[in-house]
């Protein structure tokens, strides 16, 4: 039986947790066997310097973490070696992050589920999100498909205000 001192420390990481979880927007699980610490320390800066909270817990303490704020879908990929991504403001920066992370590990580095503003995403779903581009990116694209039919129009509007200057002239 776990000392009471032992208890009441995985109980405050399993509140700690749910309440990190509670406020997310996105969280991504990975599994993290075989990669560097060089590699591991790199992915770590990568995250957070994107506004990503990255750590490694103990499967049944996300668990209860998740079951907590209403997801028990995830019991089934809390086994082996588990890290945990959340992000509070963008829902698609860990799995960018991730999922190109998971690309290049060959293996050694795999995405094993999540969620995004309170829909469970599996392992594929998640891939596909990491494939969606930033939202920064996606104003420009749009923006730039904006642009194109806005400048024919001005460029007709010119020519018939040119075309009546010279029927006037």
């Amino acid at each position: 039986m776990p000392s009471e001192k032992v208890l009441q420390g995985k109980q405050e990481k399993v509140a700690a947790l749910t309440e990190l979880l509670k406020n997310a927007s996105a969280c991504v699980l990975v599994d993290y066997k075989g990669i560097s610490v060089a590699d591991d320390t790199k992915l770590r800066k990568e995250l957070r310097e994107a506004g990503v909270t990255y750590m490694v817990q103990k499967n049944t303490l996300i668990r209860l973490a998740m079951h907590n704020i209403g997801f028990d879908q995830f019991d089934g990929v809390l086994e082996g070696t588990t890290a945990i991504a959340v992000s509070d403001k963008d829902q698609t920066v860990a799995a960018r992050i991730l999922g190109d992370y998971a690309d290049k590990s060959e293996g050694k580095f795999s995405l094993k589920g999540g969620f995004v503003d309170g829909d469970v995403y599996d392992a594929e779903k998640v891939k596909a999100l990491a494939k969606i581009p930033s939202k920064e990116v996606l104003l420009a694209q749009l923006l730039g498909s904006l642009q194109g039919p806005m400048q024919k129009l001005a460029a007709t509007l010119q020519a018939l205000v040119d075309k009546k200057n010279e029927e006037a002239a």
